[in-house]
C-alpha cells in the first residue's frame, strides 16, 4: 500500500490495518523487534511501538525474555482454538449423539445459542416407532426449551438481560413467562448441570439437556434428548440426567475441554 493510499484512509482503519500487518509479520518471522517491524512496514518506530503496546495489552502479542522482541500471544491461540472447535463441533457431536440416540431410543440434538434462540445443528434419531419432526436448522425460543435454558444458564446477568425480550412468550400452560422465575430456574440448572423441559414448548414434548464446553471451559452448545411425554416422563428424565451429562462431557472433551 502506497503512502498516498494511506493518506486517504481514515486513521482508525489505517491503525487496524497496520496492527494486522504487525501480526502477519510476527507470524511469518516468528518474532521481531519494534525497529524490525517498523522497517518492514515503512513507518516510524513510535507508530509500531503504540500498536504493539495495544496488541500486548490484549494478549495478541507478548514480549520475550529478550526485551524488545515480540511474538504472537495466547489470545490468537485461543481464538484459533475457538474457531476450530466450532468447525469440529458438528462432526464430533455426531460421533456421540448417534450411539446415544440408539441407546435411549429417543432423538438427540445439539444446539447453539443465537440471541434468544436455540438453534439445532445436528440431530440423531432413535429407533422408536413414533418419531418427532426434524429440528436441524430450526430455532426455538431458548426460555422454553431444555437446550435453550442450559445455554442461558451460562450467561451473566447482563448477557441474559440483553438476550431476552422483556416479555417472554407463552407456548403452553407450562411455559415459564416470568423473568424472575426463569432466573431462579437457570440458577438451579447451572448448579446441577442439566435442564429439563416438560411440555414447555409443545404439548406432549419433553426434553432434557446438558452443557457442552470448549477448551476455555465456556458453554458453547447444549446436548439434548427429546421425546414424547408419555415415554420421556419426568421420572425417566431424572434417570437419564447422568447419561446426558456424560454424553455432553464426551463432546466437550472431543473439542478440547480439559476437564
Amino acid at each position: 500500500m502506497t503512502d498516498a493510499e494511506n493518506e486517504t484512509r481514515p486513521a482508525s482503519i489505517q491503525s487496524v490495518d497496520r496492527a494486522l500487518q504487525v501480526l502477519e509479520i510476527l507470524a511469518r518471522e516468528g518474532q521481531g523487534g519494534v525497529s524490525d517491524i517498523a522497517d518492514t512496514l515503512g513507518v516510524h518506530k513510535s507508530t509500531v511501538s503504540r500498536l504493539v503496546s495495544v496488541l500486548e495489552a490484549r494478549g495478541f502479542v507478548e514480549q520475550l525474555a529478550d526485551r524488545g522482541k515480540y511474538r504472537l500471544g495466547f489470545t490468537l491461540v485461543r481464538l484459533a482454538g475457538a474457531t476450530m472447535a466450532t468447525r469440529d463441533l458438528g462432526k464430533e457431536s455426531r460421533d456421540v449423539c448417534e450411539p446415544l440416540a440408539a441407546e435411549v431410543g429417543e432423538t438427540v440434538n445439539l444446539a447453539i445459542l443465537e440471541g434468544d434462540r436455540a438453534i439445532n445443528i445436528t440431530e440423531s434419531s432413535g429407533p422408536s416407532g413414533i418419531a418427532l419432526r426434524t429440528w436441524v436448522g430450526q430455532s426455538s425460543p431458548a426460555h422454553a426449551t431444555s437446550s435453550g435454558k442450559v445455554l442461558l444458564s451460562a450467561l451473566t446477568d447482563a448477557e441474559l438481560g440483553a438476550a431476552l425480550d422483556e416479555a417472554l412468550e407463552r407456548f403452553t400452560d407450562r411455559t415459564i413467562v416470568s423473568r424472575d422465575a426463569l432466573r431462579d430456574e437457570l440458577h438451579v440448572i447451572a448448579g446441577r448441570g442439566w435442564s429439563g423441559a416438560v411440555e414447555e414448548l409443545e404439548e406432549g414434548l419433553n426434553a432434557i439437556a446438558a452443557p457442552v464446553r470448549d477448551h476455555t471451559r465456556d458453554v458453547v452448545a447444549a446436548l439434548s434428548i427429546s421425546g414424547p411425554s408419555f415415554r420421556l416422563t419426568p421420572d425417566v428424565m431424572e434417570l437419564l440426567a447422568p447419561r446426558v451429562r456424560e454424553a455432553a462431557l464426551e463432546v466437550s472433551r472431543r473439542i478440547g475441554f480439559p476437564g
